[in-house]
């Protein structure tokens, strides 16, 4: 007779430890149900968990369970008995088996009338915890199951007129925080169509950088650094021709922090830049400027030499809410 396993956690997130938990539980009976549990005023909603659990074990039984219940024995009298009731109505049929890696584990299987499965209750083969990576998602990122990393993942751009040293910048960054950049899609798209650019060039274009970006979450660790996106697309459409394509103005901000970088650094003439006096450089500072304002976003400006800029810069980023 087929052997039927339990295990239920909130998975908030899935990580690593609810792997091996999981894992261990498949190969050791035959037919596993896991039940995610939720309620609203956790940080990571339910459902997106839910469809992580779903995602990560497409073989297993998965469900989700999203009432307001008691959290801890402490919380209600009668804990255990609307837990055993939980159970009764998630998983009708027997359980035979109830898999955990916290001392609950007993008492639940208990409640099920089923056998209790230890699995890695003392944290030697996966030492982390939701907890741990909730605090600080960056520094425990190899834990995190790869179906929630995009969840954690923020995207910092740096934001301003041209000769900045946003591409400097970008990949300092990049390197100190050891993830991925998504590079200036303009300059690809210049390099091989050419600097006369249009209102649909510029569409272009701002797709094109919200292309990179999206693409470049999928291999950050934590963080995506671009030197620009849609936002500075459209104050580079004014610029340039006078006026936005109604696509371009559409456009969401789609970063997280904005690094806006003042105009104390000399203007380079590299062949593919557009303003070199300093009237109008001012103006473009102050238009980059105000469409930040103008949108709401959080940004924090930043100026000084190479160092002071990278110091001020990841400053910034690590006073970011986790």
């Amino acid at each position: 007779m087929a052997s039927r396993g339990f295990l239920l956690g909130k998975f908030l997130p899935p990580h690593t430890g609810h792997r091996y938990l999981c894992d261990f539980a498949q190969a050791y009976c035959d037919e596993l149900t896991i039940l995610v549990c939720s309620i609203d005023r956790e940080p990571i909603p339910g459902e997106l968990r839910f469809e992580w659990m779903r995602e990560m074990f497409p073989s297993a039984r998965v469900l989700h369970c999203w009432e307001d219940l008691p959290q801890e024995p402490a919380d209600h009298p009668d804990f255990w008995a609307i837990w055993r009731d939980v159970m009764r109505r998630y998983h009708p049929e027997p359980i035979d088996l109830v898999f955990a890696s916290e001392a609950y584990g007993l008492r639940l299987a208990q409640e099920a009338r089923a056998e209790f499965v230890p699995v890695d209750i003392d944290r030697e083969v996966q030492p982390i915890s939701g907890t741990a990576i909730r605090a600080n998602p960056i520094e425990n990122w190899d834990f995190i199951a790869p179906p929630a990393r995009d969840w954690f993942t923020r995207v910092i751009c740096l934001h301003g007129p041209e000769s900045t040293g946003k591409t400097t910048l970008a990949r300092q960054l990049t390197k100190h925080y050891g993830t991925c950049l998504a590079p200036e899609y303009g300059r690809t798209y210049t390099e091989q169509f050419g600097t006369d650019c249009d209102r649909d060039d510029l569409v272009n274009i701002a797709r094109g950088q919200a292309a990179a970006i999206c693409a470049a979450r999928k291999c950050a660790r934590g963080l995506v650094i671009t030197d620009t996106d849609p936002l500075l697309t459209a104050v580079w459409s004014d610029m340039l021709v006078g006026e936005r394509h109604p696509d371009l103005q559409a456009m969401r901000p789609v970063s997280d922090l904005y690094l806006l970088m003042d105009i104390d650094l000399p203007w380079v003439d590299d062949g593919t830049r557009y303003f070199p006096d300093q009237a109008t450089r001012d103006r473009f500072s102050d238009v980059c400027e105000a469409e930040l304002v103008g949108r709401k976003v959080n940004y924090v400006k930043i100026s000084g030499d190479r160092e002071q800029r990278l110091a001020r810069a990841v400053a910034a980023i690590d006073a970011l809410p986790r």
